[in-house]
């Protein structure tokens, strides 16, 4: 009974982890329209310059963390700008062009900081372990839980309960008639991005104690985030949440117990999720995204 214990706070922790990247490119979809194919590449910067900024300069982890983030953002925030404004729903062109800023991000990592990869520590105030029963679960993986909830929570606060959250959900259901209200939506587009590419960023320094950086990093990380907005459903933070938990938990006690089939299963359940549900378990049908936008409080 334990060791399931353990295994489950383990997968909770690998979804947070997950939700953390997963949030940002949900956002950037549902109210942008964009697929931002290069959004695993932000978590790629985020963990090398977090791990540069402790290793190299000394920084404090804290002090790492927010400039992983706030660099990513700033990358983000340029792209959004210079490469993919002009293409909202055009899904052909945006896949050619973020692909390519795939190659190019993972190239300049490699030219950087060289082919090997990179390990990071957890701070020392959050690198002992939590005394349960006969075994001993870090205390770092529990902070991981406990910081998941509140960035979920805070996110579902600005997306349900703002006038700025308002205009967001408004922006996905019809983008036109926020135009046409005179709402600045291109500078809500922006600051979404840069919300996205944040998180994102967040997401690649706080995984690297799990996941490490390496230069090719960015699909695997990309695919595991996009299975869980299909599942989840685009543009809810609720959703992406539960996707997120259910994949994590999938991978670890499918590594764990059928090592052999782990990747099949979450495969499995992204496609089962798909024929079922296309809008993902929490997404809105398409006659149901049709309806007025909620009024802000």
């Amino acid at each position: 009974m334990e060791d399931i214990l353990r295994y489950l706070l383990s997968g909770l922790s690998y979804g947070m982890l997950l939700f953390f990247m997963a949030s940002g490119l949900s956002l950037i979809l549902g109210v942008m329209g964009v697929l931002n194919l290069a959004h695993g590449s932000l978590y790629m910067i985020g963990a090398y310059i977090g791990l540069t900024l402790v290793q190299q300069a000394g920084l404090p982890w804290w002090l790492a963390l927010a400039g992983a983030a706030l660099a990513a953002a700033v990358i983000g925030v340029l792209m959004e700008r210079l490469l993919l404004r002009a293409l909202h729903r055009r899904y052909n062109q945006q896949v050619l062009l973020t692909l390519g800023l795939v190659y190019i991000f993972g190239n300049l990592a490699l030219w950087i900081w060289g082919s090997y990869p990179l390990s990071g520590k957890p701070p020392e105030f959050l690198a002992g372990s939590v005394p349960m029963g006969h075994f001993d679960f870090p205390v770092y993986r529990l902070a991981l839980l406990v910081l998941g909830l509140l960035i979920a929570a805070g996110l579902i606060w600005f997306q349900q309960k703002t006038r700025a959250g308002a205009i967001v959900r408004a922006g996905m259901d019809d983008r036109d008639m926020t135009l046409a209200l005179g709402i600045n939506y291109p500078l809500v587009c922006c600051s979404v991005f840069m919300l996205g590419a944040f998180l994102a960023g967040l997401a690649g320094f706080i995984g690297t104690p799990l996941l490490g950086a390496s230069w090719n990093m960015a699909f695997p990380v990309l695919l595991s985030a996009m299975i869980v907005v299909v599942i989840g459903g685009v543009g809810r933070i609720e959703g992406t949440l539960l996707g997120a938990l259910l994949i994590g938990l999938l991978d670890t006690l499918g590594k764990i117990f059928f090592p052999e089939i782990a990747q099949f299963l979450v495969y499995l359940a992204f496609i089962l999720v798909l024929l079922w549900r296309p809008s993902g378990l929490l997404g809105r049908a398409p006659e149901e995204a049709g309806d007025a936008a909620a009024e802000p409080n």
